[in-house]
């Protein structure tokens, strides 16, 4: 079974029946599957339950309908099967912040969310859980050379500037240097939305340049994590990975400022595969895993 594809199958149906009366049975049946194994599929898949899914995306399907004056706000929660406008708003301002209202009386807008896309990594069936595929390993100690920089997640556009500092790497060493590449996230202080950022390659490198670097990465224990694509595109799909296996694993995460470490394949290729590893405690594991 193509799980991908399955899924990605899930949200173009939701998105085009999104006035319809959804729920985990009507779409589980709709791809011949049970809606135990479904929901489970979905969750793993796509980081939040498929009722949580449906009800965002008829929300966004709301937005759109704000904008007509000639909908009342009773017609879009009727349109849309909220039952009331009361429940409507509820679900509106625990989305969006704001009462629908809002956007009508103050002239405000807010833009529609394009169906998102399915995280593509490995995944696994434990004790009846689907869980991201994770294998417990040492991450040995590795020198690298590269880029430091800190991004705040809370108001940075960090995606940009995580890329534009990555090119600047890359635009400065010769393209016969070949190998992995590693992007390496540090909590710069406790409760704090700023993270420091070292984009390096374990090759002896010498730039001139403010902010460039060679530090050495000590041993560390890890969950390692293979994902397809882009780590700043995965979201709390990763957030949602972590927590399973943590719970499934029965690990604890390890008191390091080294927050993950992600490691792409090929220097000079960032599309391409990459594992994600995150320091955890060693602790004695059941032979299952």
């Amino acid at each position: 079974m193509d799980h991908y594809k399955v899924i990605e199958n899930a949200l173009i149906y939701i998105e085009n029946n999104v006035e319809q009366p959804l729920s985990v049975e009507s779409v589980a049946t709709t791809f011949n599957m049970s809606k135990y194994y479904f929901h489970r599929l979905f969750s793993a898949m796509m980081g939040c339950s498929l009722n949580h899914y449906i009800l965002s995306r008829k929300l966004n399907k709301s937005l759109k309908l704000i904008e007509s004056e000639n909908v009342t706000l009773t017609d879009i929660a009727y349109q849309l099967h909220f039952g009331t406008q009361a429940s409507f708003t509820r679900a509106f301002k625990r989305q969006y912040g704001i009462a629908p209202s809002s956007l009508r009386v103050e002239d405000k807008t807010l833009s529609q969310v394009p169906i998102p896309s399915v995280v593509k990594r490995p995944i696994k069936n434990i004790n009846g859980d689907i869980v991201t595929d994770f294998t417990l390993t040492e991450f040995e100690t590795i020198r690298l050379s590269g880029i430091v920089f800190e991004v705040d997640l809370a108001t940075d556009d960090y995606r940009t500037k995580i890329r534009s500092h990555s090119k600047m790497l890359l635009n400065n060493i010769d393209e016969t240097i070949t190998g992995s590449c590693y992007v390496i996230y540090s909590d710069c202080q406790p409760n704090s939305s700023r993270f420091k950022v070292l984009f390096g390659i374990p090759h002896d490198i010498q730039i001139d340049k403010p902010y460039y670097f060679t530090v050495d990465v000590p041993q560390l224990f890890c969950a390692k994590f293979k994902y397809f694509g882009d780590l700043l595109d995965i979201g709390d799909v990763f957030i949602t990975d972590y927590a399973r296996f943590l719970k499934i694993s029965k690990q604890e995460t390890e008191n390091s400022h080294i927050e993950l470490i992600q490691v792409f394949d090929n220097i000079h290729n960032l599309d391409s595969d990459y594992h994600i590893y995150t320091p955890i405690k060693k602790l004695p594991i059941d032979s299952d895993f």
